[in-house]
């Protein structure tokens, strides 16, 4: 789709119970209404947008009208993570995994994209800008025609610093019936694929260096500014909390390569999906999207306690500090984790409905560490309801002075200023029935808010 036809698709159609120790309930934003909150810029990038790389796709399924594999190409999709980019109109996203599987996903390289959005806004004389998402190259942020291997790096281990067997090292790839070979490209660049890891959060540390956040472990990784590991993947270790009957020395998810024998007291795929980091950049604060084993025991909510870490980024270690996470009643996921001080954050909280099935709970709260001991519930403020944002300028061009955000996933926000959010959905290419029975397209959302945040003196949005 040109970038002239989607700009005419645009314009056409607490109580707070603070716990001491761990003990008592968490503090909940339920019946609390959000501020007023407002659309102020909107892009999109088409579902079917695709870089230069191996042929992916070959393990998937197909959907949305869009077949597969992708014969020589990677899709620039599925957006877990932003950071700002090199330029002030620029953006570095992180695409996670690939169709959704460790069991699908081998052939899908783990990337980070610059990108630059041409933003539909308001102005006193009318609309401006096409709406469009354009590639931008990787370290100067000039905008590109292409998703060439300028606007891009892909996560290498070619020092072999990982503790476990990689994709790069196999013959065969490990999904389907195992007789695909793997492409030459991965082995010899000792690429990372969506079977090794499912990247779900990033964020740069003082000194210039990349740490994921990923599921199938869950694990930290850190890689240097080119994508290149620097050292073996970081475990978590099971902290358990006041009044959790959690078990084992580490939290593992089925797909951790250690597992053998044990059993994962951790559901599938719910590892590590937000991260913050502090605006110093010294210190981590990795999310998990689901339940340890045991931790329902704290307070009797099955499934809706979600622990905080804290890590320390010279020192490469825990330093034991944690806290908990309650979702709402109607919340089943957690999306992304961005740090607004020191002691204040941004969590997007969400269910699986959408415009298509159910009814969409997609939320940011606020959540706070102040005073709350480690092992306690942080507190939560509602910020942001993703459906009910004021769209007085339709500037998505939909008919309607009320813009909704229907995503399953929304992964991704970035503070862009006191009063200002970057918001980007996951669009699980080929996925479809965020809006539509069409694959999924990615939307990039500016959101004014009524009330400007307390931003620290060193600011946010760089890390």
């Amino acid at each position: 789709m040109n970038s002239s036809r989607i700009h005419r698709s645009f314009h056409s159609v607490v109580s707070v119970a603070a716990l001491l120790a761990g003990l008592s309930a968490a503090n909940s934003a339920v019946g609390q209404e959000a501020p007023a909150t407002e659309l102020v810029g909107f892009a999109l990038m088409p579902a079917n947008t695709f870089s230069a790389g191996p042929t992916s796709g070959q393990f998937a399924t197909s959907a949305g009208g869009n077949p597969l594999p992708l014969v020589n190409k990677q899709p620039v999709q599925g957006f877990s993570a932003v950071l700002a980019g090199p330029t002030s109109k620029t953006f570095y996203v992180l695409s996670d995994n690939g169709f959704g599987a460790q069991t699908n996903s081998a052939d899908t390289l783990l990337r980070i994209y610059a990108v630059q959005p041409d933003f539909v806004t308001w102005h006193k004389r009318g609309l401006r800008g096409s709406g469009t998402v354009q590639p931008a190259h990787f370290k100067s942020g000039k905008a590109l025609s292409s998703f060439s291997a300028e606007t891009f790096i892909t996560l290498s281990d070619p020092r072999g610093k990982l503790g476990f067997e990689t994709v790069a090292d196999l013959e065969f790839y490990p999904n389907g019936d195992g007789t695909v070979p793997v492409d030459p490209s991965i082995q010899d660049g000792r690429l990372l694929t969506g079977a090794d890891f499912d990247v779900e959060s990033f964020r740069k540390d003082h000194r210039g260096n990349f740490w994921f956040g990923e599921e199938f472990g869950p694990f930290l990784v850190q890689a240097d500014a080119k994508g290149r590991i620097l050292r073996a993947e970081e475990p978590l270790p099971n902290i358990v909390p006041p009044g959790s009957t959690a078990s084992g020395s580490e939290v593992q998810a089925p797909q951790n390569p250690y597992l053998g024998t044990s059993t994962p007291n951790l559901g599938r795929s719910l590892g590590f999906e937000g991260m913050a980091v502090s605006p110093s950049g010294k210190l981590l604060y990795p999310l998990l999207e689901g339940t340890v084993v045991g931790d329902s025991a704290i307070d009797g909510t099955v499934g809706k306690n979600l622990r905080i870490a804290q890590f320390d980024v010279d020192q490469k270690q825990y330093t034991g500090k944690q806290w908990l996470y309650q979702l709402e009643t109607t919340g089943t996921n957690i999306g992304d984790m961005t740090a607004i001080n020191d002691e204040e954050f941004l969590v997007i909280e969400r269910n699986g409905g959408t415009a298509t099935s159910g009814t969409p709970f997609k939320k940011i709260f606020v959540v706070s560490t102040a005073g709350v001991a480690p092992g306690g519930f942080v507190e939560k403020t509602e910020l942001v309801d993703l459906m009910n944002v004021q769209d007085p300028h339709d500037l998505n061009g939909d008919g309607s002075s009320l813009f909704t955000f229907p995503y399953v996933t929304i992964e991704s926000v970035l503070i862009l200023d006191r009063q200002t959010l970057l918001v980007i959905n996951d669009n699980n290419y080929p996925g479809t029935g965020g809006r539509d029975t069409n694959s999924d397209n990615t939307e990039f959302l500016q959101l004014r808010l009524s009330n400007p945040l307390d931003i620290g003196p060193e600011g946010c949005g760089a890390h």
